[in-house]
């Protein structure tokens, strides 16, 4: 066997069709996450919309925590509905068209239009996260306990792949003709109709398992009973809680870094070329984390893959930290983008084995309600995360170690972005894999026991 065929991550899957429209999704979002949440509407909200750094950075970590905290107070019924009535593909295209409709109505959004701008992000913000989570439930469908987590790091890695393409397509252009703040509104044009294109594989090609029988004739009814059984048995899953524990407080760090990357790279001094360049370039190390969590899963188990990727994280804040106390004129640049591609290999891994951990430990009929579990407490995660980091940030101004030093602000901000890696790895110890797995395993048989021969 060839050490191409042995790399390939889809080896010996038997439904590679429906891994690659799975897939396809994963593809197409990439340009909300990338274009509206990460890069380049925040920069555009706080300059362009608000008009105003301080406050404009003030708000959108207002705006971004609203949006996710409405997710994460719908994700629990929605998962629960979708698995009662079989509902998981038609509303994942469906909030799929409408995370790309609110991402082509940004173009239109002008100066101090504030109101219209946060209710147009929190409509497509919503629409995206809800559909994550519809997205990571139809793992446990396609994969099996085997194969999880290359399945799942591929289509991590195929998210980054769509990252690449429209990152390369905006350094181009921005090369030719840098955007002004305002001109970069064109790009969330491009962001919607690319997600809008994208989710016909995934309409097409991917199938949904029949629901189970629950003797509900209203799926309403059906969704509220599951979600009632599910807390009700929480006792029965603890490996799973205890992860999704760990999970809340290091996805507090993940999360932040997302909705405030475009930001950071602004106070880094980076023009609209080189935040392109530089997330090129994060985005080619994220997609290598998400490839390589697939391996050392296979090798050191999820627990301990989650760990590696927890200490990438640490490392990565602590010499960010370092980077930021430093005077401006003492912090050489190339040295920012070399510690920055540890936030490339921390996003890409950590997500990608996150998620297959939560897969290794979710019976098959729990599917949608469990990831919606995992999604809520994601959410949550950014919620909290994001408004801590954007406040702290602000409470402790822009305040310099001695002359020409460091913001106060900044670093303190990036302190507690360390902290929040910090005390998920030492809640993560509390987690016992094996146990775990066997409690889905024992789920999954006994629910098999029950489902009529076809």
């Amino acid at each position: 066997m060839s050490v191409l065929t042995r790399m390939n991550p889809l080896r010996g899957v038997p439904n590679k069709r429906e891994v690659l429209a799975w897939s396809a999704y994963d593809l197409a979002n990439q340009s909300f996450t990338l274009l509206i949440i990460t890069l380049l509407f925040p920069s555009f909200f706080r300059d362009v919309v608000v008009g105003d750094p301080v406050q404009g950075a003030r708000l959108w970590s207002v705006v971004s925590s609203s949006s996710l905290l409405i997710v994460v107070l719908v994700s629990p019924f929605v998962g629960a509905f979708a698995d009662a009535g079989g509902f998981k593909k038609r509303l994942l295209i469906a909030t799929g068209l409408g995370a790309g409709v609110s991402a082509c109505a940004l173009t239109g959004v002008g100066a101090g239009e504030v109101w219209f701008a946060a209710l147009l992000f929190i409509a497509g913000n919503v629409c995206y996260q809800v559909g994550e989570n519809l997205l990571a439930a139809f793992l446990p469908e396609i994969a099996t306990p085997r194969n999880v987590a290359r399945i799942s790091a591929f289509g991590w890695a195929s998210g980054y792949a769509g990252a690449l393409v429209l990152l390369a397509i905006l350094a181009g252009v921005s090369i030719v003709a840098p955007p002004t703040p305002d001109g970069t509104r064109w790009f969330f044009l491009l962001a919607g109709l690319w997600f809008l294109t994208g989710i016909m594989v995934p309409a097409l090609g991917l199938r949904e398992s029949r629901p189970m029988e629950t003797g509900d004739a209203n799926p309403v009814a059906g969704a509220f009973r599951r979600l009632t059984e599910t807390v009700s048995q929480a006792t029965k899953y603890r490996q799973l809680v205890r992860f999704l524990v760990a999970f809340f407080v290091f996805a507090m760090g993940v999360q932040t870094v997302v909705y405030f990357a475009g930001i950071l790279l602004d106070d880094f001094g980076f023009d609209a070329a080189k935040k392109f360049l530089f997330m090129l370039q994060l985005t080619l190390t994220a997609g290598i984390g998400a490839v390589a969590s697939g391996f050392l899963h296979n090798r050191l188990g999820s627990r301990n893959t989650v760990y590696f990727y927890l200490g990438v994280w640490i490392a990565t804040c602590l010499g960010l930290v370092v980077l930021t106390a430093v005077p401006p004129a003492s912090r050489p640049e190339w040295l920012f983008w070399i510690v920055g591609n540890g936030f490339g290999v921390g996003l890409g891994g950590i997500g990608s084995a996150s998620r297959a951990a939560v897969g290794r430990f979710t019976p098959t009929h729990k599917t949608a309600e469990f990831f919606g579990l995992w999604g809520m407490a994601y959410k949550l995660a950014g919620a909290v995360g994001a408004l801590a980091f954007g406040q702290t940030k602000a409470a402790f101004g822009t305040a310099t170690f001695g002359p020409g030093g460091g913001s106060v602000g900044d670093v303190a901000a990036l302190a507690l972005l360390t902290l929040f890696f910090v005390v998920g790895a030492v809640l993560l110890g509390r987690v016992d894999e094996r146990a775990g797995l066997r409690r889905s395993v024992r789920e999954n048989r006994a629910i098999a026991a029950l489902r009529p021969m076809p």
